[in-house]
Protein backbone atom coordinates (compact mmCIF):
# COMPACT_ATOMS: atom_id res chain seq x y z
CA UNK A 1 0.00 0.00 0.00
CA UNK A 2 0.90 3.65 -0.35
CA UNK A 3 -0.32 5.51 2.72
CA UNK A 4 -0.55 9.26 3.00
CA UNK A 5 -0.49 10.97 6.40
CA UNK A 6 -1.08 14.59 7.38
CA UNK A 7 -1.50 16.70 10.52
CA UNK A 8 -3.99 19.57 10.53
CA UNK A 9 -5.39 22.16 12.93
CA UNK A 10 -3.59 23.24 16.07
CA UNK A 11 -0.39 21.42 16.99
CA UNK A 12 -0.49 19.02 19.89
CA UNK A 13 1.95 16.92 21.95
CA UNK A 14 1.96 13.41 20.50
CA UNK A 15 1.50 14.17 16.80
CA UNK A 16 5.00 13.00 15.97
CA UNK A 17 4.42 9.82 17.95
CA UNK A 18 1.47 8.98 15.66
CA UNK A 19 3.49 9.71 12.52
CA UNK A 20 6.33 7.53 13.80
CA UNK A 21 3.96 4.70 14.67
CA UNK A 22 2.25 4.79 11.26
CA UNK A 23 5.62 4.60 9.51
CA UNK A 24 6.99 1.81 11.69
CA UNK A 25 3.87 -0.34 11.42
CA UNK A 26 3.41 0.23 7.70
CA UNK A 27 7.04 -0.06 6.59
CA UNK A 28 8.34 -2.68 9.05
CA UNK A 29 5.36 -4.99 9.05
CA UNK A 30 3.77 -4.56 5.64
CA UNK A 31 6.50 -3.16 3.41
CA UNK A 32 4.28 -0.17 2.62
CA UNK A 33 5.37 3.21 1.34
CA UNK A 34 4.36 6.20 3.50
CA UNK A 35 4.25 9.80 2.30
CA UNK A 36 3.65 12.84 4.50
CA UNK A 37 1.68 15.80 3.19
CA UNK A 38 3.13 19.09 4.40
CA UNK A 39 1.07 21.68 6.29
CA UNK A 40 -2.11 19.65 6.58
CA UNK A 41 -4.81 19.64 3.94
CA UNK A 42 -3.08 22.57 2.21
CA UNK A 43 -0.25 20.19 1.25
CA UNK A 44 -2.78 17.65 0.01
CA UNK A 45 -4.36 20.25 -2.26
CA UNK A 46 -1.06 21.72 -3.42
CA UNK A 47 0.66 18.36 -3.93
CA UNK A 48 3.41 19.04 -1.37
CA UNK A 49 4.61 15.83 0.24
CA UNK A 50 7.72 13.85 1.08
CA UNK A 51 8.56 10.21 1.67
CA UNK A 52 8.56 9.09 5.28
CA UNK A 53 10.89 6.17 5.90
CA UNK A 54 12.32 4.87 9.17
CA UNK A 55 15.18 7.37 9.12
CA UNK A 56 12.74 10.25 8.64
CA UNK A 57 10.94 9.43 11.90
CA UNK A 58 13.97 8.47 13.96
CA UNK A 59 14.12 10.37 17.26
CA UNK A 60 10.75 12.11 17.00
CA UNK A 61 8.79 10.11 19.60
CA UNK A 62 9.36 12.63 22.40
CA UNK A 63 9.37 15.70 20.18
CA UNK A 64 6.53 18.21 20.40
CA UNK A 65 4.77 19.79 17.43
CA UNK A 66 4.68 18.01 14.08
CA UNK A 67 7.49 17.36 11.62
CA UNK A 68 4.97 17.70 8.78
CA UNK A 69 3.74 21.15 9.75
CA UNK A 70 0.10 22.08 10.13
CA UNK A 71 -2.47 24.62 8.96
CA UNK A 72 -6.18 25.29 8.95
CA UNK A 73 -8.13 25.03 5.71
CA UNK A 74 -10.73 27.54 4.60
CA UNK A 75 -14.10 26.05 3.77
CA UNK A 76 -13.89 26.97 0.08
CA UNK A 77 -10.64 25.05 -0.24
CA UNK A 78 -12.14 22.07 1.58
CA UNK A 79 -14.97 21.96 -0.95
CA UNK A 80 -12.32 22.11 -3.67
CA UNK A 81 -10.60 19.09 -2.12
CA UNK A 82 -13.87 17.12 -2.06
CA UNK A 83 -14.58 17.95 -5.70
CA UNK A 84 -11.11 16.69 -6.69
CA UNK A 85 -10.98 13.60 -4.45
CA UNK A 86 -10.74 11.09 -7.29
CA UNK A 87 -8.03 13.15 -9.00
CA UNK A 88 -5.96 13.22 -5.82
CA UNK A 89 -6.16 9.45 -5.45
CA UNK A 90 -4.88 9.08 -9.01
CA UNK A 91 -2.24 11.83 -8.83
CA UNK A 92 -0.71 10.70 -5.53
CA UNK A 93 -1.32 6.99 -5.97
CA UNK A 94 -2.43 6.64 -2.35
CA UNK A 95 -4.38 3.64 -1.12
CA UNK A 96 -5.19 5.24 2.23
CA UNK A 97 -5.08 8.69 3.83
CA UNK A 98 -4.52 9.10 7.58
CA UNK A 99 -5.45 12.64 8.70
CA UNK A 100 -4.56 13.41 12.31
CA UNK A 101 -6.51 16.22 13.89
CA UNK A 102 -9.36 17.58 15.95
CA UNK A 103 -13.03 18.21 15.29
CA UNK A 104 -12.46 20.41 12.23
CA UNK A 105 -9.89 18.06 10.74
CA UNK A 106 -12.09 15.02 11.30
CA UNK A 107 -15.12 16.80 9.83
CA UNK A 108 -13.04 17.45 6.73
CA UNK A 109 -11.89 13.81 6.80
CA UNK A 110 -15.52 12.68 6.88
CA UNK A 111 -16.35 14.93 3.91
CA UNK A 112 -13.39 13.57 1.95
CA UNK A 113 -14.40 10.03 2.82
CA UNK A 114 -17.91 10.71 1.54
CA UNK A 115 -16.32 12.08 -1.64
CA UNK A 116 -14.48 8.80 -2.21
CA UNK A 117 -11.10 9.11 -0.50
CA UNK A 118 -10.05 6.02 1.53
CA UNK A 119 -9.70 7.73 4.91
CA UNK A 120 -8.77 6.45 8.38
CA UNK A 121 -8.82 9.28 10.92
CA UNK A 122 -6.82 9.72 14.10
CA UNK A 123 -8.32 12.07 16.73
CA UNK A 124 -6.13 14.74 18.28
CA UNK A 125 -6.99 17.61 20.58
CA UNK A 126 -5.72 18.85 23.90
CA UNK A 127 -9.33 19.88 24.66
CA UNK A 128 -10.42 16.20 24.85
CA UNK A 129 -13.71 17.17 23.19
CA UNK A 130 -13.96 14.55 20.43
CA UNK A 131 -17.01 12.34 20.78
CA UNK A 132 -16.68 8.55 20.62
CA UNK A 133 -13.27 8.39 22.29
CA UNK A 134 -12.64 8.44 26.02
CA UNK A 135 -9.38 10.35 25.64
CA UNK A 136 -7.35 12.08 22.98
CA UNK A 137 -3.58 12.37 23.11
CA UNK A 138 -2.24 15.78 24.07
CA UNK A 139 -4.84 16.24 26.79
CA UNK A 140 -2.75 14.62 29.50
CA UNK A 141 0.20 16.86 28.64
CA UNK A 142 -1.94 20.01 28.68
CA UNK A 143 -3.48 19.12 32.04
CA UNK A 144 -0.03 18.50 33.47
CA UNK A 145 1.28 21.86 32.25
CA UNK A 146 -1.73 23.73 33.62
CA UNK A 147 -1.56 21.90 36.95
CA UNK A 148 2.12 22.68 37.40
CA UNK A 149 1.47 26.34 36.56
CA UNK A 150 -1.22 26.62 39.23
CA UNK A 151 0.95 24.81 41.77
CA UNK A 152 3.63 27.43 41.18
CA UNK A 153 1.20 30.34 41.18
CA UNK A 154 -0.22 29.37 44.56
CA UNK A 155 3.04 30.20 46.31
CA UNK A 156 3.42 33.60 44.69
CA UNK A 157 -0.26 34.40 45.21
CA UNK A 158 0.09 33.59 48.91
CA UNK A 159 3.30 35.60 49.24
CA UNK A 160 1.66 38.72 47.80
CA UNK A 161 -1.90 38.11 49.03
CA UNK A 162 -3.29 38.14 45.51
CA UNK A 163 -6.05 36.53 43.51
CA UNK A 164 -4.63 34.74 40.46
CA UNK A 165 -6.96 34.04 37.53
CA UNK A 166 -5.42 31.34 35.35
CA UNK A 167 -6.87 31.06 31.84
CA UNK A 168 -6.41 27.69 30.15
CA UNK A 169 -7.48 26.39 26.75
CA UNK A 170 -10.97 25.04 26.16
CA UNK A 171 -13.17 26.85 23.66
CA UNK A 172 -16.40 24.91 24.05
CA UNK A 173 -15.42 22.12 26.44
CA UNK A 174 -13.83 22.70 29.83
CA UNK A 175 -11.99 19.43 30.36
CA UNK A 176 -8.56 21.03 30.85
CA UNK A 177 -9.91 23.56 33.34
CA UNK A 178 -11.87 20.87 35.17
CA UNK A 179 -9.05 18.35 35.59
CA UNK A 180 -6.14 20.75 36.08
CA UNK A 181 -8.25 22.84 38.46
CA UNK A 182 -9.11 19.78 40.52
CA UNK A 183 -5.53 18.47 40.45
CA UNK A 184 -4.11 21.82 41.57
CA UNK A 185 -6.77 22.46 44.18
CA UNK A 186 -7.99 25.66 42.50
CA UNK A 187 -10.43 27.63 44.63
CA UNK A 188 -12.76 28.24 41.70
CA UNK A 189 -13.24 26.63 38.28
CA UNK A 190 -15.15 28.30 35.44
CA UNK A 191 -16.19 26.24 32.41
CA UNK A 192 -17.86 26.97 29.05
CA UNK A 193 -20.61 24.47 29.90
CA UNK A 194 -22.01 26.52 32.79
CA UNK A 195 -22.18 30.31 33.06
CA UNK A 196 -20.50 31.58 36.23
CA UNK A 197 -21.62 34.27 38.65
CA UNK A 198 -18.85 36.73 39.63
CA UNK A 199 -20.66 37.39 42.91
CA UNK A 200 -20.08 33.77 43.96
CA UNK A 201 -16.36 34.12 43.23
CA UNK A 202 -16.21 37.39 45.18
CA UNK A 203 -17.93 35.76 48.13
CA UNK A 204 -15.56 32.79 48.00
CA UNK A 205 -12.49 35.04 48.05
CA UNK A 206 -13.85 37.20 50.86
CA UNK A 207 -14.59 34.13 52.97
CA UNK A 208 -11.07 32.81 52.39
CA UNK A 209 -9.50 36.10 53.45
CA UNK A 210 -11.76 36.18 56.53
CA UNK A 211 -10.42 32.72 57.49
CA UNK A 212 -6.84 33.95 57.14
CA UNK A 213 -6.26 32.36 53.72
CA UNK A 214 -5.30 35.59 52.03
CA UNK A 215 -4.96 34.36 48.46
CA UNK A 216 -6.97 32.49 45.83
CA UNK A 217 -6.39 30.77 42.50
CA UNK A 218 -9.24 30.59 39.99
CA UNK A 219 -8.96 28.40 36.87
CA UNK A 220 -11.02 29.57 33.92
CA UNK A 221 -11.38 28.00 30.47
CA UNK A 222 -10.95 30.41 27.57
CA UNK A 223 -14.54 29.77 26.48
CA UNK A 224 -16.06 30.36 29.93
CA UNK A 225 -18.55 33.20 30.19
CA UNK A 226 -20.42 35.05 32.95
CA UNK A 227 -24.15 34.73 33.48
CA UNK A 228 -26.15 37.36 31.59
CA UNK A 229 -26.07 40.74 33.26
CA UNK A 230 -23.49 39.85 35.90
CA UNK A 231 -20.49 41.62 34.34
CA UNK A 232 -19.51 43.38 31.14
CA UNK A 233 -18.19 40.79 28.71
CA UNK A 234 -19.09 40.45 25.03
CA UNK A 235 -18.79 37.81 22.37
CA UNK A 236 -15.99 37.97 19.82
CA UNK A 237 -16.04 37.88 16.04
CA UNK A 238 -16.08 34.71 13.95
CA UNK A 239 -12.87 34.13 11.98
CA UNK A 240 -12.63 32.80 8.43
CA UNK A 241 -12.39 29.23 9.74
CA UNK A 242 -15.69 29.52 11.63
CA UNK A 243 -14.09 29.87 15.10
CA UNK A 244 -15.13 32.50 17.63
CA UNK A 245 -12.37 34.88 18.67
CA UNK A 246 -12.74 35.17 22.43
CA UNK A 247 -12.28 38.49 24.21
CA UNK A 248 -9.99 37.25 26.99
CA UNK A 249 -12.07 36.05 29.91
CA UNK A 250 -9.04 35.66 32.20
CA UNK A 251 -8.08 39.32 31.92
CA UNK A 252 -11.70 40.52 32.12
CA UNK A 253 -12.46 38.42 35.20
CA UNK A 254 -9.27 39.48 37.00
CA UNK A 255 -10.17 43.13 36.40
CA UNK A 256 -13.74 42.53 37.59
CA UNK A 257 -12.63 40.80 40.78
CA UNK A 258 -10.08 43.48 41.56
CA UNK A 259 -12.74 46.18 41.24
CA UNK A 260 -15.27 44.34 43.39
CA UNK A 261 -12.86 43.06 46.03
CA UNK A 262 -10.52 46.00 46.33
CA UNK A 263 -7.70 43.47 46.28
CA UNK A 264 -4.99 42.82 43.71
CA UNK A 265 -6.00 40.27 41.07
CA UNK A 266 -3.70 39.16 38.28
CA UNK A 267 -4.54 37.26 35.07
CA UNK A 268 -2.18 34.51 33.87
CA UNK A 269 -2.86 33.35 30.31
CA UNK A 270 -1.18 30.00 29.70
CA UNK A 271 -2.05 30.00 26.00
CA UNK A 272 0.00 27.94 23.58
CA UNK A 273 2.46 26.74 26.21
CA UNK A 274 -0.16 24.07 27.03
CA UNK A 275 0.15 22.43 23.63
CA UNK A 276 3.86 22.84 23.02
CA UNK A 277 6.83 20.79 24.15
CA UNK A 278 7.39 17.19 25.13
CA UNK A 279 4.36 14.89 25.42
CA UNK A 280 3.85 12.88 28.59
CA UNK A 281 4.43 9.13 28.62
CA UNK A 282 0.66 8.57 28.57
CA UNK A 283 0.24 10.68 25.44
CA UNK A 284 3.17 9.00 23.69
CA UNK A 285 1.68 5.56 24.34
CA UNK A 286 -1.86 6.54 23.28
CA UNK A 287 -0.60 8.27 20.13
CA UNK A 288 1.53 5.23 19.26
CA UNK A 289 -1.43 2.90 19.69
CA UNK A 290 -3.62 5.12 17.53
CA UNK A 291 -1.05 5.08 14.72
CA UNK A 292 -0.65 1.29 14.92
CA UNK A 293 -4.41 0.71 14.68
CA UNK A 294 -4.83 3.24 11.87
CA UNK A 295 -2.48 1.19 9.68
CA UNK A 296 -4.28 -2.03 10.63
CA UNK A 297 -7.62 -0.46 9.69
CA UNK A 298 -6.24 0.66 6.32
CA UNK A 299 -5.07 -2.87 5.53
CA UNK A 300 -8.45 -4.23 6.54
CA UNK A 301 -10.23 -1.73 4.30
CA UNK A 302 -12.04 -0.16 7.24
CA UNK A 303 -12.26 3.32 5.78
CA UNK A 304 -14.51 6.17 6.86
CA UNK A 305 -13.59 5.44 10.47
CA UNK A 306 -11.27 6.78 13.15
CA UNK A 307 -9.34 5.26 16.02
CA UNK A 308 -10.88 5.67 19.47
CA UNK A 309 -10.05 4.73 23.04
CA UNK A 310 -12.79 2.84 24.89
CA UNK A 311 -11.69 1.90 28.37
CA UNK A 312 -8.25 0.44 27.65
CA UNK A 313 -9.07 -0.82 24.15
CA UNK A 314 -8.55 0.87 20.79
CA UNK A 315 -11.62 0.50 18.57
CA UNK A 316 -12.66 1.90 15.20
CA UNK A 317 -15.71 4.16 15.09
CA UNK A 318 -17.42 5.84 12.11
CA UNK A 319 -16.20 9.37 11.38
CA UNK A 320 -19.83 10.44 11.06
CA UNK A 321 -20.41 9.41 14.68
CA UNK A 322 -17.27 11.11 15.92
CA UNK A 323 -18.08 14.58 14.51
CA UNK A 324 -21.81 14.72 15.29
CA UNK A 325 -21.31 16.66 18.51
CA UNK A 326 -18.56 17.79 20.86
CA UNK A 327 -17.90 15.93 24.09
CA UNK A 328 -18.51 18.44 26.86
CA UNK A 329 -18.19 18.27 30.64
CA UNK A 330 -21.23 16.62 32.23
CA UNK A 331 -23.17 18.01 35.18
CA UNK A 332 -21.96 15.13 37.35
CA UNK A 333 -18.32 16.02 36.69
CA UNK A 334 -18.99 19.68 37.44
CA UNK A 335 -20.73 18.74 40.69
CA UNK A 336 -17.73 16.60 41.67
CA UNK A 337 -15.37 19.51 41.11
CA UNK A 338 -17.52 21.95 43.08
CA UNK A 339 -17.48 19.63 46.08
CA UNK A 340 -13.70 19.89 46.49
CA UNK A 341 -12.98 23.59 46.07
Amino acid sequence: MRIGVLTAGGDCPGLNAVIRSVVHRAVDNYGDEVIGFEDGYAGLLDGRYRTLDLDAVSGILARGGTILGSSRLERDRLREACENASDMIRDFGIDALVPIGGEGTLTAAHMLSEAGLPVVGVPKTIDNDISSTDRTFGFDTAVGVATEAMDRLKTTAESHQRVMVVEVMGRHAGWIALESGMAAGAHGICLPERAFDPDRLVKMVEERFARGKKFAVICVAEGAHPADGTMDYGKGEIDKFGHERFQGIGTALAHELEQRLGKEARPVILGHIQRGGTPTAYDRVLATRFGWHAVEAAHQGRFGRMTALRGTDIVMVPLAEAVTELKTVSKDRMDEAESVY
